[in-house]
């Protein structure tokens, strides 16, 4: 134990070491006595070296209180004190406090300036001490809206104190970036592993070479800064980084992004990715946009750069919603791009060789003989033999056996959102003339609009001229010019699109028609807000852009023609 006597010399030397504003306010300061009452210390000293007192704590800025300028509104904010290296000053006069806190908000510009010049390395020693806050120093521009950002986050790609080394990227494109092994091993169990771990070794360096750098950048900001930032254009390599080191949520996140960013340009190549990942929503998410935009997903470039495994997936999918023609013309795409790949040369006999067995998923029987005589039976792929047979098997009764799958694929069913609950004619209603039936829509999923159903002629048969538009944000994304004949029944009559249209979920859009005919047509009435189409919810809403007087409550387009 430590006597009253030895205590009140630790207090005096502890007083000593203090700034002169402290010690000058404890000196003025009523004395306060000890929990044992053998001594009296000053009060700031008393409450740093005290167990016992009851005292609250306090914080580095009550006992080291600055002076604040008539200006500051008393807002906290700290003036009158300049910082350089690890000294500060202060002067009451207020001339000297309006010239200190500009000198300090220089200092501060400065250094940020600096940082950013380096790629944000940090050169003083002394950084903590040109912010007033753990917050603060966190940030690494004070000029910005501040975020409640990590302590670690200052540290993202940053030299300082940095016991590890990463070289990321190919030869030829390699980067160097520094890290830190605790703050790395508390983001990752392969980081943890890899320096604390039974087998562990002291490397200064580690090679990374089947990683890209910017992905690994972006795995180090979550890791450091708990910040997510993607782009279409390094998402697939961050998500193998993430599964790679095991990070889960970083994974989460990129999957996310890919599902919302999903169309059938990318679907084939997705596909490909997600079941490389393993991750079996995106794997499924993909498949829906293939089957229901077949024609679109074969003839992407991203087609294509897929592997062998996945095209033989793609092949014998029972689903797809498309011409057998088009999945042969994309076979031989791909065969090209195969036979590219292998720096082979590019001829038919080598394009048959790569796709090997594969050829043999693509159902050449259900095509229509004009396709087959035209297309495949013109392209060399196939053996004379083959051709022969195929021949046969259109036109003679007893019909050969074939390698090639000869049931055609079943596609999707088309279903239908019917939104009126019956309908009507009048001697003088519902006529055309050139001008637009329109609707808004909106889904809780993901959908594919084929085409619309339409009311036809309440007269007798006839045939309208069709003019189908499908927008989001006046942003045309589909349309098609056609004719369709109506028996006058009062039945709907189907109006494609050329190709489906993929509709996200929770955003509206609008359905246009504009039909011209001599005839008045049925239209829909007792129209309804929502509609419940198997696991699909559709709402609806007027549209700004009806000119002819459909609405909610009836009128024109009658029916949503979609995939699910």
């Amino acid at each position: 134990m430590v006597d009253a006597k030895g205590r009140n010399m630790k207090c005096l030397t502890f007083l000593l070491m203090l700034p002169e504003s402290v010690k000058s306010r404890s000196s003025k300061s009523p004395k306060t006595a000890s929990p044992s009452g053998s001594s009296k210390l000053p009060p700031v000293c008393y409450e740093i070296i005290t167990l016992k007192g009851k005292k609250k704590k306090k914080m580095a800025a009550d006992l080291f209180p600055t002076k604040k300028s008539p200006s500051d509104g008393g807002d906290g904010s700290v003036t009158g004190t300049t910082v350089t290296g690890s000294t500060s000053s202060s002067s009451d006069s207020s001339s000297s406090s309006s010239s200190s806190s500009s000198s300090s908000g220089s200092t501060v510009q400065q250094y940020h300036q600096q940082n950013l010049n380096n790629n944000n390395t940090i050169q003083n020693c002394n950084w903590q001490g040109l912010y007033s806050t753990i917050r603060e120093r966190n940030h690494t521009d004070t000029f910005l809206p501040l975020a409640p950002l990590h302590r670690n986050s200052v540290m993202f790609n940053n030299e300082l104190m940095a016991d590890v080394h990463f070289l990321v990227g190919q030869p030829g494109g390699t980067e160097r970036l520094p890290g830190h092994r605790y703050v790395l091993a508390v983001g990752s169990s392969v980081f943890h592993a890899m320096f604390y771990g039974e087998l562990a070794e002291n490397k200064g360096e580690i090679r990374i070479p089947d990683v890209e750098p910017a992905a690994f950048l972006a795995m180090l900001k979550y890791i450091y800064c708990d910040e997510i930032d993607l782009s279409a254009d390094t998402v697939l390599a961050t998500l193998y980084a993430a599964k790679k080191y095991i990070v889960p949520h970083l994974a989460r996140a990129c999957v996310n992004f890919l599902e919302t960013s999903l169309s059938a340009k990318n679907a084939c190549v997705l596909l490909s990715q997600s079941c490389l990942f393993e991750e079996p929503e995106l794997t499924q998410r993909c498949w829906e946009v293939i089957d229901a935009q077949a024609e679109l997903a074969l003839r992407s470039e991203g087609f294509c750069d897929i592997d062998a495994q996945t095209l033989e997936s793609i092949l014998q999918r029972e689903t797809l919603n498309t011409k057998e023609l088009v999945v042969f013309e994309a076979a031989l795409s791909w065969a090209e791009a195969e036979c590219q790949r292998k720096e082979i040369t590019l001829s038919i006999d080598n394009k048959r060789k790569v796709l090997g067995e594969a050829v043999y998923l693509i159902r050449i029987p259900t095509m229509a003989l004009d396709d087959f005589a035209n297309g495949a039976a013109q392209s060399g792929v196939l053996t004379l033999h083959e051709t022969n047979d195929i021949f046969l098997w259109y036109t003679a009764a007893n019909k050969p056996e074939l390698q090639f799958a000869s049931e055609p694929r079943k596609g999707l069913s088309p279903q239908r959102c019917h939104r009126f609950q019956s309908c009507a004619y009048r001697s003088n209603q519902w006529r055309y003339r050139g001008r637009c039936d329109s609707i808004q829509f909106a889904v809780d999923k993901r959908v594919f609009i084929a085409g619309f159903g339409l009311y036809g002629s309440s007269c007798g048969s006839a045939e309208y001229s069709a003019r189908i538009e499908l927008k989001r944000q006046g942003v045309l994304l589909g349309q098609n010019h056609t004719k369709y004949f109506s028996d006058g029944s009062s039945n709907t009559f189907p109006v494609w699109f050329e190709y489906p249209v993929q509709i996200e979920p929770d955003t509206f859009y609008t359905a246009s028609v504009v039909l011209d005919g001599s005839e008045l047509s049925y239209f829909g009435q007792e129209g309804v807000t929502e509609v419940q189409c198997g696991r699909v919810t559709y709402q609806f809403q007027c549209s700004s852009d009806s000119t002819n007087g459909t609405g909610v409550q009836g009128g024109q387009i009658p029916e949503l023609i979609f995939y699910a």
